[in-house]
């Protein structure tokens, strides 16, 4: 009885798994099968195969899109504020934990608390005096991002600092170290699990961003979600291409996923486990 039980358990989370494994594949199902159909066949059915591969829409989409040029633009934004809000939220977690004061837990505290500003509230204001800095540009977008991104990724090293013996510290000083290199050589190789959740976190935030880029960059500068705007105009939608845009969009995502899945996954199990 006991193993028959256990068998229909076994069973219920087979199919519950495989429900949840077709809830969350079918919209890469829509939008990959739609990407090959024309413009008439998508209105005709979204969920059928589509009669004949229009691969034209790949070449018009990736045209269109600049795509080379907007994905040089992802990568270098993405990239480059990933590694600032690494660096300078690692340094800032690391210094707060480790110099217990009133002062420090009060900027910890603010910190933290600006974690619940909405970035709307602060949209207009925030443009406003980059725009008089001469900052609306990609610069000033990546400065926006470590603002934005080093609340959430502090408190995630804060928290982290607490699984690393301030013995190492008291070690590397007697022999010799000053502070950056005590960070820099013993303290943050130790943060690396939690490192690779902070860039998942922000590089998912980051690169799919929208809103803010929109204020900041210019058409030359325009990221791969902006591109994507083109197809959707005032009066049409050109759902044919914006598939088959967003479809090439993903494959940069896939490539860099299969080469960094062995550090992600143990960065990430790290982590958990911490």
């Amino acid at each position: 009885m006991k193993k028959n039980k256990e068998k229909r358990n076994l069973i219920s989370i087979e199919i519950l798994g495989l429900i949840l494994g077709l809830i969350w594949i079918a919209p890469f199902y829509l939008m990959i099968v739609n990407a090959f159909k024309s413009k008439r066949d998508i209105f005709n059915g979204v969920l059928g195969l589509p009669g004949s591969l229009q691969f034209d829409n790949f070449v018009q989409a990736f045209i269109d899109l600049q795509f080379l040029q907007s994905l040089f633009n992802s990568v270098m934004i993405t990239g480059l504020s990933i590694a600032i809000i690494i660096l300078f939220s690692s340094m800032a977690g690391y210094a707060l934990a480790r110099n217990k004061s009133k002062t420090s837990g009060v900027i910890f505290f603010i910190f933290v608390a600006a974690m619940l500003i909405p970035f709307q509230s602060v949209m207009i204001p925030l443009v406003s005096i980059f725009g008089q800095a001469d900052m609306l540009n990609g610069a000033g977008l990546i400065f926006m991002y470590l603002g934005f991104g080093c609340s959430l990724s502090i408190f995630l090293y804060h928290g982290a600092m607490s699984g690393v013996s301030k013995s190492l510290d008291e070690a590397a000083i007697i022999d010799g170290a000053n502070r950056f290199q005590l960070f820099w050589h013993i303290v943050f190789p130790l943060l690396k699990p939690i490192s690779v959740t902070v860039g998942i976190l922000n590089v998912i935030w980051i690169w799919n961003d929208y809103l803010l880029p929109s204020l900041v960059l210019s058409e030359a500068n325009a990221t791969i979600p902006l591109k994507m705007f083109f197809f959707f105009g005032q009066y049409t939608k050109q759902w044919h291409l914006a598939l088959a845009g967003l479809t090439i969009a993903i494959i940069p995502v896939i490539i860099g996923y299969f080469f960094a899945q062995k550090q992600i996954i143990n960065g990430v199990a790290e982590g958990a486990v911490k």
